[in-house]
């Protein structure tokens, strides 16, 4: 399974690439004339707040299919307690942003983890350059292999049965491949993402709004719905082996033990995602197809959306799409498809959707360009502590500086001084190296009437 390039980004233009197989998906630190990099000690998670119906129904559907739609016979899963090493060339933020991440699934999802430096570890995460990933995954941003330690050995096991999740019958030992020179929160939102999966389900699923499991890459870090996924999948009520219809049957009392609220909530049950509307997105946010091709393909994805009478976080990304790869085109119409995403994400997950902040980035530099800075500070400033919340250093730093700039535009110079200083150590982290910030400062800051193009 692989972490892609996916398509909720914070780039106010062009769109990236993503992709879908059979292997698992989702920043060196230097001397720096700007602030310290900040970082996110303390997580925040939400308990997911969904009846244990469809918990059982999700957990199964993670569990037992992969990306590429196809299915697994039986559950596999390490047999505690799992050790975890790293090797390559990590970068400095990788060791602190690890433990934090072992610490959290010890905590919320009871597992007994813990780091090593033996090289017989369960689990070997090994950090390596983007240019070794892509010859491995050429669309990956990094991946994880099973029954293998490092890439050397993956790429000589790589045709034959060993890597082959389909065949494997529990796990023992697999690797984890991270990009050692990509921005400290790309590394570390690879290690939530890879390390989940290298643990438990390997699928992911666009009806879930509130997961790393799903291929939007909304979410940053493992979320508490994540967090219970991992609790019941772990539970010895399960083991190794089960079949999907061994493991409906026992479900329904693990979920009752470890979740008892969820007894409660009366089920959602969201429609599955057709193949079609998946693949225009693939198509549309993809790489390999001009721009013509990818804005029918965001189109037809739009009329799928409309068609299955969708209300939820689907519709508004269907929307959100489009209107991304309008832009270039019809700039107008591409702002009234951000409303109606803004709009259908507001309805379906409340304020706080952390789909709609993605939305607020792009209606906010409209308004900006058109020198409505009361408008702009409107669509960032609520959705501050909510990125703060998903621990996204990327958008938090990015609402920030569109923060700053529409303050600018309302007399309010000390204030846009400020709030563009303290962005800079989130931006840090979100983008990694100097000249990345300062060529976000430089995008962002070209939007507003004061200071022109650049």
């Amino acid at each position: 399974m692989k972490r892609a390039v996916l398509p909720f980004v914070l780039a106010l233009g062009a769109c990236v690439p993503t992709t879908q197989s059979d292997a698992p998906t989702r920043a060196a630190v230097s001397e720096s004339t700007l602030p310290p990099m900040k970082i996110f000690a303390v997580p925040h998670p939400d308990r997911p707040m969904r009846a244990n119906r469809d918990m059982a129904r999700d957990f199964l559907d993670l569990a037992f299919t992969m990306e590429s739609g196809r299915t697994l016979s039986t559950m596999t899963r390490f047999e505690e307690p799992i050790t975890v090493r790293v090797t390559g060339t990590p970068p400095v933020s990788l060791t602190p942003d690890l433990k934090r991440l072992l610490s959290r699934l010890r905590r919320e999802a009871g597992i007994d983890i813990r780091q090593t430096t033996n090289p017989g570890a369960s689990i070997t995460i090994e950090a390596v350059s983007r240019d070794r990933i892509r010859k491995s995954l050429p669309q990956a941003a990094c991946f994880v292999a099973p029954n293998v330690s490092s890439l050397s050995e993956y790429h000589r096991a790589r045709r034959g049965s060993a890597t082959d999740w389909g065949q494997l019958k529990r796990r023992d030992r697999l690797a984890i491949f991270v990009p050692s020179d990509s921005s400290p929160q790309d590394l570390r939102d690879c290690l939530h993402e890879e390390l989940a999966q290298a643990l438990g389900p390997l699928n992911d699923l666009y009806r879930l709004s509130d997961s790393v499991f799903n291929d939007d890459n909304a979410h940053a870090v493992l979320t508490g719905f994540d967090m219970l996924i991992l609790r019941a999948y772990y539970d010895p009520a399960l083991t190794n082996g089960m079949s999907r219809a061994e493991v409906a049957r026992r479900l329904p009392a693990v979920f009752a033990r470890i979740n008892p609220g969820g007894d409660r909530i009366s089920p959602q049950s969201l429609p599955a995602t057709p193949r079609p509307w998946i693949d225009a997105i693939q198509t549309a946010l993809g790489p390999g197809a001009g721009p013509t091709e990818r804005r029918r393909a965001a189109a037809a994805a739009l009329r799928i959306a409309q068609r299955e009478g969708w209300r939820d976080h689907r519709l508004g990304f269907s929307h959100y799409a489009y209107g991304r790869l309008m832009q270039s085109y019809d700039a107008d119409k591409a702002h009234s498809h951000f409303l109606l995403a803004d709009r259908a994400l507001r309805l379906a997950d409340g304020p706080d959707s952390p789909h709609r902040l993605y939305v607020a980035t792009q209606l906010a530099a409209h308004a900006l360009s058109a020198g409505r800075g009361k408008e702009a500070l409107a669509r960032v400033t609520p959705l501050l502590p909510v990125a703060a919340k998903l621990e996204n250093a990327t958008l938090l730093s990015t609402l920030m500086l569109l923060r700053a700039e529409a303050l600018e535009l309302e007399g309010r110079g000390d204030e846009a001084t400020n709030v563009r200083l303290d962005s800079l150590g989130w931006a840090r982290y979100g983008f990694g190296s100097d000249w990345a910030v300062r060529a976000k400062l430089r995008e962002i800051a070209a939007l507003s009437p004061l200071k022109g193009r650049y």
